[in-house]
């Protein structure tokens, strides 16, 4: 294909997958106390041109299946900054955010009917109470969150509240993910949704159709491996003057989700388990958890 906007069945590998995941996921184990807190967790998440990587849903899919089934989910992505703090509609079903342009059709049309979340939405207000002021809104679900959890969770069975980034200094949104850490022992996933590398107008032709890897995302990529690894938060909030800087990130917002999945973490300065790695369009696709 010449680019991700351009394909001969949209959704093809989409639709070969979902039959067989949604029968699998339906058999399995909810979370239980037993099980611990659940890991917070930072996702590369992939806009709807996702529905045509396999491999990609596989992994995400595969990913999901190694935890137990969460109780609920809340997220915060990239593509939703908004101040004061809020959190999105509760509501049974609530409506989907088709925040993207320039795709088929289909992806225009895709459903995520998720259950009733207003019980989580409650906890987080009482939770986050005194650290931020946090508003209520009608806003569904937008891509960074219903795109992946339609892979990793295909029977929409789990609750989701999206959480807004109100800006993106690493230490308020490490604060807000503290604020969520006890949520992860009662069976809730917490996620950072984003991309590890990002530089969507530096991508060239030979980029898209998959045959070159810029040098900026392999320097992003390394820079952020070995400083998760290492479990060196100090050395992540420093990405502005990271290697591959500023072509990996040209605006933050795709990266600082990660400083929420650090802030719910029990202890952020332990290594980071990488789940996904590899690229995609020149871009890289890490996806990490912390106990």
């Amino acid at each position: 294909m010449s680019s991700p906007f351009d394909t001969a069945t949209p959704g093809a590998a989409f639709d070969a997958f979902i039959g067989a995941a949604r029968d699998t996921a339906s058999g399995r184990r909810p979370w239980s106390p037993e099980d611990g807190p659940l890991p917070a967790i930072y996702l590369s998440h992939g806009a709807p041109p996702l529905y045509d990587d396999g491999e990609w849903m596989r992994e995400l899919f595969g990913w999901a299946h190694r935890m137990p089934q969460p109780r609920a989910i809340v997220i915060v992505s990239a593509h939703w900054e908004s101040a004061p703090l809020t959190i999105s509609s509760p509501a049974e079903g609530t409506p989907l955010v088709y925040d993207f342009g320039g795709f088929a059709q289909r992806y225009y049309t895709m459903t995520y009917a998720t259950p009733d979340a207003t019980v989580l939405a409650d906890r987080l207000g009482a939770m986050l109470d005194g650290a931020e002021t946090v508003h209520r809104s009608t806003r569904g679900l937008d891509h960074g969150a219903w795109v992946p959890l339609s892979v990793m969770y295909p029977n929409a069975d789990v609750p989701v509240i999206q959480v807004s980034m109100p800006d993106e200094d690493p230490d308020r949104l490490m604060r807000i993910g503290a604020r969520l850490r006890e949520l992860r022992s009662e069976g809730v996933l917490v996620i950072g949704s984003g991309f590890m590398t990002h530089g969507l107008p530096f991508l060239t032709r030979d980029m898209l159709q998959g045959d070159a890897v810029p040098g900026w995302t392999d320097d992003f990529d390394a820079w952020a491996a070995d400083a998760l690894a290492r479990g060196d938060v100090e050395e992540l909030r420093r990405f502005r003057a990271a290697p591959g800087m500023p072509y990996a990130h040209p605006t933050a917002e795709h990266y600082v989700p990660l400083f929420v999945t650090l802030g719910a973490a029990t202890d952020a300065e332990v290594p980071a388990t990488t789940e996904i790695d590899g690229m995609m369009w020149g871009l890289s696709r890490r996806s990490f958890s912390l106990a």
